[in-house]
């Protein structure tokens, strides 16, 4: 089916042409004769599968009649990051070639007085992330009363960094009588709630089964150790051993370690960027440009990147880390056998990610193959390595290397070293039992009963200086009766006598 059968404008079918398509994909083909009959659609496709189009193409087409007004954007698109919003930005700027429209990117990391500008213009597309846009609403400069047509993208994401809340208070401000495209790549129970509240009788568009892997990636698992530096050598080793390497991510789940492996990699002469949540955005723009427009190879990347970003020439996906969502793993493989294109996706598994794994097969609905052999292999080749290097010598097999100098072997030496402190303490605190049995015992006052009242009281506590807390107090000597020696600060005070009038 051509694009000119799904009732676009020609505006909009000439922009198409220009960049390139001929067809669309099924995604498209399924969802745009929806939209552009103003229904509410719910779309569920894999990534990678032209999500993005199936709602730009055809909302170009509905805004070529209307105008924007100051502070009321006409239409509205809610990302989860600020790439994916870019993202949408260029689509628009790509295909919305032919038509006059005004296309605002609300995002975190940008100049408010600069985004303020934008939308007094007025905004007939505004596309924002979530926490941006209610900052704006707040500040008393957008209006969502003239929002025609709604999108959500990337919902799953949403829900995963905590979105949500802030999406149902959004959806509360846009008018009743609005279109919504709600579109997913995974539908957990929490979305098909969502979608069930923000949707009036959708028309649901499915072309895969939710969270299914794309036939054009070979995947494959990657036994490797728990150590952070078995890891980034194994990593290393995939990386050298794919000759057909032309650029890759690769996936971390925490952003310390984003930047640490992207430091080994560098340091061993692989040129890599960073890129993850802690960056500032100009930062981020740059390593991303960087490595679209194959500048850097190598990307390594938290989940900031899994989700919608469209690099189609990207051959190959390394998951440093097993991710502990199992539909991350669907995106973050989706980043590479896009268009058609085939992809390598390795995974390294240690053996504290059996849950983890167990968990992606699951919801993938097959098993992953090993690349070679599994964490059972290689526990058996590090079992041999440990036999081989403990049976050198019958010294070695029964207590280690020999140390050096000696004729014993070094845990011998350690515990006769041990052995010689415990011995020369012993020594110690026999001398000084001695010598307290040799000190004469101290002589104390007899008991006597107190002579009076005052006597009888106990000793007011005595005020110690922060240099003397926590002293154990001496032992030799007269032990001090009442006061002793000190007096109280405060008995040493004159006492001023009252003048008689």
């Amino acid at each position: 089916m051509p694009f000119s059968d799904l009732g676009l404008s020609d505006k909009v079918l000439n922009a198409v042409e220009t960049a390139g398509y001929t067809e669309p994909t099924p995604i498209q083909a399924e969802a745009i004769p929806h939209v552009l009959a103003r229904r509410d659609v719910l779309g569920i496709a894999q990534t990678g599968t032209g999500k993005t189009a199936a709602f730009t193409l055809p909302m170009l087409t509905l805004l070529e009649n209307g105008r924007a007004r100051a502070r009321m954007p006409r239409t509205l698109i809610l990302e989860p990051t600020r790439e994916l919003a870019a993202q949408v930005v260029e689509n628009f700027d790509r295909y919305g070639t032919n038509h006059k429209l005004n296309v605002a990117l609300i995002i975190g990391g940008v100049s408010f007085a600069d985004q303020d500008a934008k939308l007094m213009r007025g905004t007939d597309v505004l596309i924002a992330t979530p926490g941006r846009l209610l900052d704006h609403f707040e500040r008393g400069k957008l209006l969502l009363t003239g929002v025609e047509l709604l999108v959500i993208d990337e919902a799953d994401r949403m829900l995963d960094m905590g979105f949500i809340p802030d999406i149902e208070r959004i959806v509360k401000m846009v008018p009743f009588t609005r279109q919504t495209l709600f579109f997913s790549a995974t539908m957990p129970p929490e979305i098909e709630r969502l979608a069930d509240m923000f949707l009036h009788n959708p028309q649901r568009v499915e072309v895969a089964r939710p969270a299914s892997t794309a036939t054009t990636i070979t995947q494959r698992l990657v036994a490797t150790g728990s150590e952070g530096h078995a890891k980034r050598e194994r990593l290393r080793d995939l990386i050298r051993g794919e000759g057909e390497l032309k650029n890759g991510i690769i996936f971390c789940n925490r952003k310390r370690d984003v930047a640490l492996l992207q430091k080994s990699l560098v340091s061993h002469g692989f040129d890599a960027a960073a890129l993850h949540g802690d960056m500032d955005q100009r930062a981020r723009t740059t390593a991303l440009d960087a490595f679209r427009n194959g500048e850097t190879a190598l990307l390594v990347a938290s989940d900031v990147a899994a989700r919608g970003l469209d690099i189609p020439a990207v051959s190959h996906v390394f998951n440093f880390d097993v991710p502990h969502h199992p539909e991350d793993y669907v995106h973050r493989i989706g980043r590479t056998g896009r268009a058609g294109r085939s992809g390598t996706a390795y995974t390294l598994v240690s053996p504290e990610d059996s849950r983890s794994l167990g968990a992606i097969e699951a919801l993938i609905g097959q098993p992953v193959p090993w690349f070679d052999g599994d964490l059972s292999t290689m526990a058996d080749a590090s079992a041999d390595t440990g036999t081989r290097h403990r049976g050198r010598s019958g010294e070695a097999r029964r207590g280690g290397r020999t140390a050096k100098g000696t004729g014993r072997s070094a845990p011998a030496k350690a515990a006769d070293e041990g052995a010689d402190r415990t011995s020369a303490r012993g020594s110690r605190g026999a001398a000084t039992a001695q010598r307290a049995e040799a000190r004469p015992p101290a002589s104390r006052p007899e008991a006597r009963p107190p002579a009076s009242r005052a006597e009888a009281r106990p000793a007011p506590r005595r005020d110690i200086n922060r240099e003397e807390r926590g002293r154990r107090p001496e032992t030799d000597g007269e032990t001090p009766v009442g006061l002793g020696s000190h007096v109280p600060a405060f008995l040493l005070r004159p006492v001023l006598a009252k003048k008689e009038k």
